[in-house]
């Protein structure tokens, strides 16, 4: 839980640096990636419908401005993946679709790889030392009792004070950073403060500077170390805690504990992950339910409903639609000759719209025949955090038709949208009426 009235204070504050940090539009207008993510949709149909794997870079066959995404990825060759098929296929192969494309240089000189960054069996060493507290168990037991239900608790209480509400800045922007930031063992104004760092260490925006950013890095890296040193010698209950605790098994290796700057890749890793896109999905699943009200009606009256009303959000608008992978060596895929060191691209917000496998793809529907849908990735890298994420945001909807069974979207406000940039989207707003 959080602890004192510090940690109450900033949870519950009217804090301009969520204005700043939890923009969709913006933090793509920032980094040169913006798109108008409903336009593009049909010429993705159209191109799937000519193969399910085509040569090029979706943003160049879109039309769209160059953005690199991964350093590595520049200047080499590319294919799009399109279809939910020729995606699967390559989640399932990483020994040839490599996810060392994500690497980088750190600006404050940080060496220790991210379990991103890793393939089999390195990927799967170092995730064994983490995936153990990110299980359904102990999302439903401790996350919840930890963190996600006094959380949410005391966010509905500050919005119950008024009539309105923007549910992206005051409800769906605070859940998941608290949750994460609490179950590192950080607390007060750290918590925030972390992760504006964070953010702005690894930003590409053009308003944050090199020095910035290597300014930023040392903050997270002194903040996260520090906190390592203190649970060494005390520990809490806290996943910096599980973590000294746990052993890495590299294979052929005697086990040895994680070193500080392997626990310290992990903490960003679940930081900014858990805090940004159980941010948006939130918001979508939201937005999906408040833009529906037959929908929103019938979970209304079957909670039951809510986790399908989550998954159809998750297909029908996943807040991470396109991944990248590195080839390996030369390989033959879906009728292409692909080279080793070229780039694939893959569509997973495609790959849930094809028709194919869902009738009316693109339209959004609890009620659809119930198929697995690849918003959080398939094989090595599936989603570490999704089952939290998964709790986060049934959690935070149940919440909200208890306490305010008249929830709507404010007719006096600006209608919400999906917005953002071709691999991070989520919604403009969320601005409602409470009571």
């Amino acid at each position: 839980m959080l602890e004192g009235a510090d940690a109450t204070d900033v949870l519950t504050a009217d804090d301009p640096l969520y204005e700043e940090l939890y923009d969709v539009r913006k933090e793509a207008e920032s980094v040169g990636n913006s798109v108008e993510v409903a336009a593009i949709m049909p010429a993705v149909h159209a191109m799937r419908a000519q193969g399910p794997v085509i040569k090029g870079r979706l943003r160049e066959l879109l039309g769209l401005p160059l953005h690199e995404r991964h350093a590595r990825a520049a200047g080499r060759p590319h294919w799009t993946v399109l279809s939910y098929d020729a995606c699967e296929a390559a989640f399932r192969n990483p020994a040839i679709f490599s996810n060392s494309v994500q690497g980088h240089d750190n600006p404050a000189d940080e060496k220790a790889m991210g379990i991103l960054e890793m393939d089999p069996p390195m990927h799967r060493a170092y995730r064994r030392t983490i995936q153990p507290k990110f299980n359904m168990p102990e999302a439903l037991g401790w996350w919840r009792e930890h963190t996600i239900d006094t959380i949410i608790e005391r966010l509905i209480a500050r919005m119950a004070k008024g009539e309105r509400a923007d549910l992206n800045l005051d409800y769906c922007a605070r859940i998941p950073v608290y949750t994460i930031t609490t179950a590192i063992g950080l607390d007060g104004d750290e918590a925030l403060r972390f992760r504006h760092a964070y953010l702005n260490s690894t930003s590409s925006s053009r308003s944050v500077t090199m020095e910035q950013r290597i300014s930023n890095a040392r903050i997270v890296e002194s903040t996260v170390l520090g906190l390592i040193e203190r649970r060494r010698a005390e520990p809490q209950d806290d996943l910096v805690s599980f973590l000294l605790g746990m052993k890495l098994q590299m294979p052929g290796e005697a086990p040895r504990a994680l070193t500080d700057r392997e626990i310290l890749a992990h903490v960003k890793l679940v930081m900014v992950a858990g805090g940004g896109t159980s941010w948006r999905q939130m918001g979508i699943a939201l937005f999906a339910l408040l833009t529906h009200r037959d929908q929103l009606d019938a979970v209304r009256q079957d909670r039951a409903l809510v986790d399908d009303a989550i998954e159809e959000s998750l297909r029908w608008n996943p807040t991470a639609p396109y991944f990248y992978r590195m080839v390996m060596q030369d390989t033959e895929f879906y009728g292409h000759h692909i080279p080793e060191g070229a780039v694939l691209e893959l569509g997973l917000g495609p790959a849930n719209r094809d028709p194919a496998r869902w009738e009316r793809p693109d339209e959004y529907d609890l009620f659809r025949p119930k198929l697995t849908n690849m918003a959080f990735g398939l094989g090595t890298h599936r989603c570490l955090g999704m089952n939290v994420a998964r709790v986060e945001i049934n959690r935070g909807i149940n919440a909200l038709l208890d306490h305010f069974p008249a929830l709507r979207l404010d007719p006096d406000a600006p209608a919400p949208f999906m917005t953002g940039g071709l691999e991070q989207q989520g919604v403009s707003g969320l601005p409602v009426l409470l009571g």
